[in-house]
């Protein structure tokens, strides 16, 4: 896993930023070939993941935050990974124009923290909903620690559903 920390250039009209250049990318961080960008916007509170697809189907991603906050949680789903089921977890925000690049092999998540947030990512292989598979947010044998409480959190019924990584088709 990446952080990357894009170089910022501001003055009183505002800044501007490369997001995104492939030669960089691939110097930085590896060659990962992007095929599709998504976004999505929640309310504070809202939790999303923790998610992935399984086999041919699972996907690198780079997540950024373009306005509010997240924390952003990628958890360690293959066996032979010395991080086998730990997790990292990153304050992504529209102030500090962080992004985390997510390889194959890891649930992903966040948690909006402002009262509503903008999350943009790109993935390098395309959405396929047969292979989705969503593990609990709160599940012991990881064990995030998310910054709001139980009760503030609003999850989908899909993400209220997940199921424990015990019983999950993992990563080799």
């Amino acid at each position: 896993m990446f952080v990357l920390e894009p170089k910022v250039f501001g003055d009183a009209r505002g800044y501007f930023m490369e997001t995104f250049r492939q030669d960089e990318f691939d110097r930085m961080v590896a060659p990962v070939t992007f095929v599709q960008d998504n976004e999505s916007k929640s309310t504070r509170g809202v939790l999303r993941g923790l998610h992935y697809q399984k086999g041919e189907f699972s996907q690198a991603k780079l997540v950024r935050v373009i306005q509010g906050r997240v924390l952003d949680v990628a958890v360690d789903l293959r066996k032979s990974s010395p991080t086998f089921l730990k997790y990292v977890a990153v304050e992504l925000s529209g102030e500090n124009k962080r992004q985390l690049f997510v390889p194959r092999g890891f649930a992903h998540g966040f948690v909006v923290l402002s009262d509503e947030a903008v999350f943009c990512y790109k993935v390098d292989n395309v959405y396929a909903p047969q292979a989705e598979c969503c593990i609990r947010y709160d599940d012991p044998a990881i064990g995030v620690e998310w910054p709001l409480p139980a009760e503030e959190l609003l999850l989908s019924a899909k993400d209220a559903q997940g199921i424990s990584v015990h019983e999950a088709e993992l990563f080799i």
